[in-house]
C-alpha cells in the first residue's frame, strides 16, 4: 500500500484502519512478521567467481512455533523455532547480512469471514512502508475466492487494490498454506528494500 500524498506512513495506516472500522471490522489483537537476510559465507564460494545465494529466515506471530527459511528463487522450508539456533551454528556457511532485519507489525481485524492485518514495515528505527494482508477464512484454494477478495479489497483500498499475487501463478487449484503467505511477505520486504536504495544510487 503506497503512502497517501502529504501523509506519513503512520497517518496512512490510521486512515486505513479507520476505513476498516467504519466498515464494521473489529480489532482482534496484534501481529508481527519479521525477516532476517543471510548470505552465503565467502569461504564456501570457492574461486570460480560464484555468486552467493540469499536465504531469508522469517517468523510470523500467526505461527508462533514455526520458523520459515526461504531461499532466493527456491523452496520454503518450515521448521520449528529452534532453527534460529541452527543458523548460529551454520555461520561458516551462512552469515547474517548487516542491518538486514525488516519487520511489519500492526493490528489484526476481523470482518465477517475476512481477517485483515494492517502493518507498518520498519527497518531499524524508521518506518519504510505499509503492509496489508487479507485472508478469507472459509476457502483454502486461493483462485476459488480471488474475485471475492478483490471486491473486499476495493472496498477499503480503492484504486490501490493489487493484482493477483505472483505466488498464485503456477498453483491455481492447490491448497494455500503458510509458506505462500511468507513468500509474499518476502517479496514485499525485498521491494521495500529496493525502493530505499534508489535515492542512494541516484546520488552517485
Amino acid at each position: 500500500m503506497p503512502v497517501a500524498e502529504g501523509k506519513s506512513v503512520q497517518q496512512t495506516v490510521e486512515l486505513l484502519t479507520r476505513k476498516l472500522e467504519m466498515l464494521g471490522a473489529e480489532k482482534q489483537g496484534t501481529f508481527c512478521v519479521d525477516c532476517e537476510t543471510y548470505h552465503t559465507a565467502a569461504s564456501t564460494l570457492g574461486s570460480q567467481g560464484q555468486t552467493g545465494k540469499l536465504m531469508y529466515v522469517m517468523h510470523n506471530s500467526e505461527y508462533p512455533l514455526s520458523c520459515f527459511a526461504l531461499f532466493e528463487n527456491g523452496p520454503c522450508l518450515i521448521a520449528d523455532t529452534n532453527f534460529d539456533v541452527l543458523m548460529v551454528k551454520l555461520k561458516g556457511f551462512f552469515q547474517s547480512a548487516k542491518a538486514s532485519k525488516i519487520e511489519t507489525r500492526g493490528t489484526r481485524y476481523q470482518y465477517c469471514d475476512f481477517l485483515v492485518k494492517v502493518g507498518t514495515v520498519t527497518m531499524g528505527p524508521s518506518a519504510r512502508g505499509i503492509s496489508v494482508e487479507v485472508e478469507y477464512g472459509p476457502c483454502v484454494v486461493a483462485s476459488d475466492c480471488w474475485s471475492l477478495l478483490l471486491e473486499f479489497l476495493q472496498s477499503f483500498l480503492g484504486s490501490h487494490t493489487p493484482g493477483a499475487p505472483a505466488v498464485f501463478g503456477n498453483r491455481h487449484d492447490t491448497v494455500y498454506g503458510p509458506a505462500d503467505t511468507m513468500v509474499q511477505y518476502m517479496e514485499l520486504f525485498n521491494k521495500i528494500r529496493k525502493q530505499q536504495q534508489v535515492p542512494v544510487a541516484g546520488i552517485r
